[in-house]
């Protein structure tokens, strides 16, 4: 892989921590200048251009933050032909980030996050072996026009399936449904299988549009709902159970919702399986749908709450935000 270039941006997140001396508990510092000069050492015949974009721990990322790397990417990828972009990043919150710059970007050039799940003071560091797999998969010609991947433990994964299923396994990152669509071994790439599914296509300039989540469980009523369309946010991801169905006493909450002109997204609080239309009682699948709902597929509700944000933004009618979704 001679003459290649690759593109790292740090952005924070425990691969950038280290242990306090007094607490020893988890603090952001300044472990990417370690990690900077182990890549260095590791790859003689890649060219690394390193940029200190921020150190965010994962909870502080905002869609607004996500919006501003995108806007970095732009920017380097003007004036410079680079082969491959690695993004650290803090894992709580990676797959929306990594999601949300695959509905963006409509470009080959492989975009890959990573992060660690130990810290620099931790026996077991991951971050160093992560960074050097995602830099091998930026860098290999088979990532190109894969969207936006995810690599941690070896495995690599697509940003739209990928999500976190572990508090602190080292491969808590998983794609449920699918399985990973390859793997990093002995320094080489390999690819078992392909991810072509058809995006929809965005023109975003600005975020303004507010987008919140509810979690449904047995019992549950409209009063979240009523108090976010009071506070006229712009869309509401629902939580639902099973196939997509919700307690019928939180129909209320969504009918008026609806007619306060908020999209309403319905997804499943189940880990795997599709929501869909297939119940016809009240709160049921079929009568969510009927009431004007749109419905997330497979997509978790953190994921359906990224694209409902995008898609309000770029969306000039209803046709169009029930065409976003039907992708």
């Amino acid at each position: 892989m001679k003459n290649k270039k690759i593109l790292v941006i740090f952005t924070g997140g425990t691969i950038a921590m280290v242990n306090d001396e007094h607490t020893m508990k988890s603090v952001m510092s300044s472990g990417n200048t370690q990690l900077q000069s182990a890549l260095n050492d590791v790859f003689k015949e890649i060219e690394i251009k390193f940029i200190e974009h921020s150190y965010y721990p994962s909870p502080y990322m905002t869609p607004q933050n996500m919006f501003n790397i995108c806007k970095l990417i732009e920017h380097e990828t003007k004036h410079t032909n680079y082969d491959g972009i690695v993004i650290t990043h803090g894992t709580d919150t990676i797959e929306e980030s990594a999601y949300f710059l695959d509905l963006y970007f409509k470009m080959d050039t492989p975009i890959v996050f990573t992060g660690a799940m130990r810290n620099l003071s931790e026996l077991g560091y991951d971050g160093l072996s992560n960074v050097v797999s995602s830099i091998l998969v930026a860098a290999d010609d088979q990532s190109k026009n894969r969207g936006v991947l995810l690599v941690m433990n070896d495995e690599i994964n697509a940003a739209r399936e990928v999500t976190k299923t572990h508090t602190v396994a080292l491969d808590t990152f998983k794609s449920l449904e699918f399985g990973p669509l390859g793997v990093v071994d002995s320094s080489r790439v390999f690819f078992y299988r392909a991810n072509n599914y058809t995006k929809p296509n965005f023109t975003i300039t600005k975020l303004t549009k507010r987008v919140d989540i509810i979690k449904s469980a047995t019992g549950v009523d409209d009063l979240v709902l009523n108090f976010l369309v009071d506070q006229k946010v712009d869309g509401i991801v629902i939580e639902a159970l099973g196939r997509g169905n919700v307690p019928p006493m939180m129909v209320p909450g969504i009918e008026r919702a609806i007619k306060n002109g908020i999209s309403v997204v319905i997804t499943s609080r189940c880990p795997k399986g599709r929501v869909f239309d297939t119940y016809a009682y009240t709160g049921g699948g079929y009568h969510l749908k009927q009431l004007g709902c749109l419905f997330s597929g497979n997509l978790p509700s953190q994921k359906a709450r990224i694209l409902l944000m995008l898609a309000l933004e770029s969306a000039q009618d209803k046709t169009d935000l029930f065409k976003y979704f039907e992708h």
